[in-house]
C-alpha cells in the first residue's frame, strides 16, 4: 500500500495511504474523512476489497465463514458508500465503481456464499445508482473474470496444473490483468462514462457469455 502512494507521488501524483478494515463502519468512516481532509474532495471512488471462498459445498460453509464473506464483500461496499454519497451530495458531483465478480453474472458450484455477496454487490448498486441519478452522481459495478491476482493463486493453488484450469475457462485464451479491470474502472470514472449510471459492466473475456 505504502509503495502504491510512493509510485504514484514519484509520477507526479499526489497519494495518502490509509489503512482500514472495510467490514468495520467505523474504519470506513474515518477512512472517508481522512482522504476528504487530504484532497478537499472524493470525485470518484473505486470499492475494490474482498475476499474469496474456499472451494466448498452449501452445506460445508460454516456461519463465520458466511458472515466473513459477506461483511466484507458486501458489508464493506455498503459502508463505502454510505459514508460517500453525502460528500457526493455536497459537492454535486461523484462516481463510484464496485467490483464485483462473474458469479453475480451466473451461479458457481462450490461457490454459494461468494455468489450470494457478489450478487448482493450488483443489487445494492443498482438501487444507490437510481436513488442519486438526478443528484449527478453515478455507481457502477465491475465484475472481473478470471484476473492474474495472489487471490486467484490462492484459489487454485498456484500450480501449473491449476493456472491451465483456470486458462481452460477463459474463450479468449489467458487470463485477465489487472490492468484490464482498471481501464473499464477509470473509464466509468471519466466523463467518457458521463452516461453511464446502474450498469453492470462485465470484463471478463467472454467467460461468462
Amino acid at each position: 500500500m505504502q509503495e502504491t502512494a510512493r509510485l504514484i507521488e514519484q509520477a507526479g501524483g499526489r497519494a495518502v495511504a490509509i489503512q482500514a478494515d472495510v467490514a468495520s463502519e467505523a474504519a470506513v468512516e474515518a477512512a472517508v474523512g481522512r482522504a476528504i481532509q487530504a484532497f478537499g474532495r472524493i470525485d470518484f471512488a473505486v470499492n475494490n476489497a474482498g475476499i474469496e471462498q474456499p472451494q466448498i459445498l452449501f452445506d460445508e460453509i460454516s456461519t463465520q465463514e458466511w458472515q466473513r464473506l459477506i461483511g466484507i464483500n458486501l458489508g464493506g461496499v455498503f459502508f463505502s458508500m454510505k459514508h460517500l454519497i453525502p460528500a457526493m451530495l455536497k459537492q454535486g458531483s461523484g462516481a463510484i465503481v464496485n467490483i464485483g465478480w462473474g458469479a453475480a453474472a451466473k451461479g458457481f458450484r462450490k461457490q454459494a456464499a461468494y455468489c450470494a455477496s457478489k450478487f448482493g454487490v450488483v443489487g445494492l448498486s443498482k438501487g444507490v445508482a437510481l436513488d442519486y441519478a438526478d443528484k449527478n452522481i453515478r455507481v457502477n459495478v465491475v465484475p472481473p473474470g478470471i484476473i492474474a491476482t495472489p487471490m486467484m493463486d490462492r484459489f487454485y493453488g498456484g500450480t501449473d496444473e491449476g493456472i491451465a484450469s483456470v486458462i481452460a475457462q477463459e474463450p479468449v485464451g489467458r487470463m485477465g490483468r489487472p490492468e484490464d479491470i482498471a481501464g473499464m474502472a477509470l473509464w466509468l470514472c471519466s466523463d467518457l462514462g458521463a452516461f453511464t449510471t446502474g450498469a453492470n459492466i462485465i470484463v471478463d473475456g467472454a467467460q461468462t457469455t
